[in-house]
């Protein structure tokens, strides 16, 4: 289906999917790690709330696992598409998926 045939509401490629799981980011040369939570995920992307700003273009490796345990994670490098302010004083992050890795 072409973004044309798709209705208003959805001009992904992807559909999103909710989910609320733990994510821990480490930045793409070692130099820390990022906590936060994993609040959508689809094909190419995800969106994460976090305490940390992060820049544009910056790039990550991920790992987002289950709350109740559950294999395999997902385990990806990813790049920094968007970063906002939310409403409890931290950050909205929208993550593109450049890699998924083993």
């Amino acid at each position: 289906m072409s973004s044309i045939d798709k209705g208003f509401s959805e001009k992904r490629d992807f559909i999103r999917m909710k989910i609320s799981a733990p994510l821990s980011a480490t930045l793409s040369h070692g130099e820390g790690v990022i906590d936060g939570l994993c609040r959508d995920l689809s094909g190419g992307g995800m969106q994460v709330e976090t305490k940390t700003k992060i820049a544009l273009d910056t790039e990550l490796v991920v790992e987002i696992s289950s709350d109740h345990g559950h294999n395999p994670t997902l385990h990806a490098r990813v790049k920094v598409a968007r970063c906002t302010e939310d409403q409890s004083q931290g950050f909205l992050l929208g993550l593109e998926i450049l890699e998924i890795l083993k």
